[in-house]
C-alpha cells in the first residue's frame, strides 16, 4: 500500500474579533486583546445579553468589488477575506496556476448556520411585503456552501468542494477533510476553514433561550473568562479561520513558506445531549487519545493545547477533565490556553481560528494568554497562562473543539 503524503500548513488568512488579517489577530493575540463590547449590529435592548465579540472595521470593498460584496452574505464576505489572505500568504499566484494543478486544488469551508443575516431580512421582507418582494440572490445568500462554491469561482479552484457542519467543531472537521483528500490522492491542496456571522437578533434570543451566553452586560470587555470561577456563559464571536492545506513534497518543491506540519485528528461523539458536553469529557478524551496514537505520539511530548475553552461552567471542567485523563501527570506540565477569552466563540469559525492560533504558537514559540481571569475554580487546575503571553519552546500542539450534538475535535500539529 503507497504511504500517505505528508500534510503541511502554507496560508494562513483570518479575520476576527481582534484583527482582520492573520498579523492583526497575532499581535492581538500576544497583548492580551478583548474583542468583546455592545452590541452594534442591531437594537440588543430586549435581549438578555447585549454584549459581544463583533468584527470591527471590516471594509468588504478592500476585497472585493460591490457585485461580489453584495451577492454574499457576511459569513461569506468573511471567508471570501480570509482565503485570499491564505492565498497570498502561501505564496500562490492563482492567476499562473496551470490546468492539472487547478484540478487538484480544492476547496472545503465548513459553517454553523449559513447566511443567518441574510434569511433573517429576508424573511421578513417576506413577511411584510410578500413573496415577490424577495431578492433572486435569497438562495445563493443563505446556502452553507455559498463561500466555497463562491472561492473556487473567484480563483479557479477546480478539486473537491464542498462544505461541512458540525457546529462549533465544524473547522476542524473542515481541516480534517482536507487533510485526508491530500493524504488519500484526491488533491494536492485544499483551501480549508469555516465561517460566521451569527450575532442576530433571532440567534442571540435563541443562544439566551438555551442559557449558553453570559448576561454580563457591564462588563462586556471581561465577560468571557474561561475556567473563572465567576464565568457564566460565553460572549458570541464571528468571522472566519481559512487555512491552505498541501502536500509537504510539492510545497517544498516550490519554496512555499511551511507553518506547521498537520500530523493528526481525533473524532468522537458523546452520544449524550444535543447541547451539553458529557460531564467527564469521555468523547473529548477518545478524540484526543486517538489522535495521538494515530499519530504515534506520546503524550509527553505535547508542550501546548489550545483549548476549547468557552467560559461555560460544565465545558471547561469537561475540558479539563479530559486532558487529565489522557496525559496524567503530565497534564500539569502543559502550557494551555483558551483564545475565546479574546474572541469570544466565533461559532464554527472558532475552530479554523484556533488552529490558525495553534500553527502561530508552533511557529512563534508564543503561547498567548488566557485573558480575564480573577478568581480560581478549583476543578478547573492546569495551567491555562492566564493573563499573560508566554514565550517558550513548543514543538507540538493540539487546537481542540467541540460542538453542539456532541461531536469532539482534537488536531495536532508540529514543527517541521
Amino acid at each position: 500500500m503507497e504511504a500517505r503524503r505528508r500534510v503541511v500548513v502554507t496560508g494562513l488568512g483570518a479575520v476576527t474579533p481582534i484583527g482582520n488579517t492573520v498579523p492583526e489577530f497575532w499581535e492581538g493575540l500576544k497583548n492580551g486583546r478583548s474583542g468583546g463590547g455592545p452590541i452594534t449590529g442591531f437594537d440588543a435592548s430586549q435581549h438578555a445579553t447585549k454584549i459581544a465579540c463583533e468584527v470591527k472595521d471590516f471594509d468588504p470593498l478592500a476585497h472585493m468589488d460591490r457585485k461580489r460584496a453584495n451577492r454574499l452574505d457576511p459569513f461569506g464576505r468573511f471567508a471570501y477575506a480570509a482565503g485570499a489572505e491564505a492565498l497570498k500568504d502561501a505564496g500562490i499566484d492563482v492567476e499562473s496556476l496551470d490546468e492539472r494543478s487547478r484540478e487538484r486544488f480544492g476547496v472545503v469551508i465548513g459553517n454553523g448556520v449559513g447566511g443567518f443575516q441574510s434569511l433573517e431580512a429576508q424573511m421578513q421582507i417576506f413577511l411584510e411585503q410578500g413573496p415577490r418582494r424577495v431578492s433572486p440572490l435569497y438562495v445563493p445568500l443563505i446556502i452553507p456552501n455559498m463561500p466555497s462554491g463562491i472561492l473556487a469561482i473567484e480563483f479557479g479552484l477546480k478539486g473537491p468542494t464542498f462544505s461541512v457542519a458540525s457546529a462549533c467543531a465544524t473547522g476542524n472537521n473542515s481541516l480534517f477533510d482536507a487533510w485526508a483528500l491530500i493524504q488519500l490522492g484526491h488533491a494536492d491542496a485544499v483551501l480549508a476553514g469555516s465561517a460566521e456571522a451569527c450575532i442576530t437578533p433571532s440567534l442571540i434570543a435563541g443562544f439566551n433561550a438555551a442559557k449558553a451566553l453570559s448576561t454580563n452586560n457591564d462588563a462586556a470587555g471581561t465577560a468571557s473568562c474561561p475556567f473563572d470561577l465567576d464565568r457564566d456563559g460565553f460572549v458570541m464571536g464571528e468571522g472566519a479561520g481559512l487555512l491552505v492545506l498541501e502536500d509537504y513534497e510539492q510545497a517544498q518543491k516550490r519554496g512555499a513558506p511551511i507553518r506547521a506540519e498537520v500530523l493528526g485528528f481525533g473524532l468522537s461523539t458523546d452520544a449524550y445531549h444535543i447541547t451539553a458536553p458529557e460531564p467527564e469529557g469521555m468523547g473529548a478524551s477518545r478524540a484526543m487519545s486517538e489522535m495521538l496514537e494515530r499519530a504515534g505520539m506520546a503524550p509527553d511530548k505535547v508542550d501546548y493545547v489550545n483549548m476549547h475553552g468557552t467560559s461555560t461552567k460544565l465545558g471547561d471542567i469537561a475540558e479539563t477533565k479530559a486532558i487529565k485523563r489522557v496525559f496524567g501527570d503530565h497534564a500539569y506540565k502543559l502550557k494551555c490556553s483558551s483564545s475565546k477569552s479574546m474572541t469570544g466563540h466565533m461559532i464554527s469559525a472558532a475552530a479554523a481560528a484556533e488552529a490558525i492560533v495553534t500553527v502561530l504558537t508552533v511557529q512563534h514559540d508564543c503561547i498567548p494568554p488566557t485573558i480575564n481571569f480573577s478568581t480560581p475554580d478549583p476543578e478547573c487546575d492546569l495551567d491555562y497562562t492566564f493573563n499573560e503571553a508566554c514565550e517558550t519552546p513548543v514543538r507540538v500542539a493540539i487546537s481542540n473543539s467541540f460542538g453542539f450534538g456532541g461531536h469532539n475535535t482534537s488536531v495536532l500539529f508540529g514543527k517541521v
